[in-house]
C-alpha cells in the first residue's frame, strides 16, 4: 500500500492522467462548480454517489466495470479559484489535483491531474487499453458542458486549506 505524500500526491502511483478543458465561464465559477462533489455523478461516469463528510473529507461510492467501491478522499491543499488537491484515505488509491486557469473574463482551463494505482487485473488491463484516459477526458468534456449549460453554479466552497509540510520543510506561520 502507497502511502500517500501530503501535498495530496502519492510516490510510487504507477500511472498518472493528466486532462485539460477550456470552459465558458469565469474562473470563480468553474471553480465553485467543482466544490460541489455531491454534484460529481452528474457530469462524472462511473460515480454513483458522493456525500460531503466534512468540508475537507468526503466519501466517494463507484461502480465501475460492475464493480462497487467505497472510500474516503481528504482534501489537502485548497486554495480559491486556483487549486483543489486530494488523496484517498482508503480503498482505492488515488490522488490529484485540479486547477484553474483564468485565460481572460469569461474563459477558464480547467486542468485535472490524477495519480492513481490500479488494483486487478480488470484495472491493469483496463490502464494499458487507455480506459482511464479516455473515461477522464470524456468526465472533463461533460464537466464543460454541465458548467456551460447552467452558467452558474450551483453553490460553492471557498474555504483554503495549506497543504501540510513536506519532509524536511520548516511548518508554515
Amino acid at each position: 500500500m502507497c502511502a500517500p505524500a501530503r501535498s495530496g500526491y502519492a510516490p510510487g502511483m504507477a500511472n498518472t492522467v493528466m486532462e485539460s478543458v477550456d470552459v465558458a465561464v469565469p474562473v470563480s465559477t468553474a471553480y465553485d462548480q467543482w466544490t460541489q462533489f455531491e454534484s460529481f455523478p452528474r457530469f462524472m461516469e462511473g460515480v454513483e454517489r458522493i456525500e460531503q463528510v466534512t468540508p475537507t473529507r468526503t466519501h466517494w461510492i463507484t461502480r465501475i466495470a460492475g464493480v462497487e467501491r467505497q472510500f474516503d478522499a481528504e482534501i489537502t491543499e485548497q486554495h480559491p479559484d486556483e487549486r483543489i488537491a486530494w488523496t484517498t484515505e482508503n480503498g482505492t488509491h488515488q490522488a490529484g489535483v485540479v486547477t484553474f486557469h483564468r485565460l481572460d473574463d469569461a474563459t477558464t482551463r480547467v486542468t485535472l491531474q490524477l495519480d492513481h494505482e490500479p488494483e486487478g487485473i480488470v484495472e491493469k488491463a483496463g490502464e494499458v487499453l487507455g480506459i482511464i484516459g479516455r473515461r477522464v477526458k470524456a468526465d472533463m468534456a461533460r464537466f464543460k458542458e454541465f458548467i456551460e449549460s447552467r452558467g452558474t453554479a450551483e453553490d460553492g466552497w471557498r474555504g483554503d486549506v495549506d497543504r501540510s509540510p513536506q519532509a524536511g520543510e520548516a511548518p508554515r506561520p
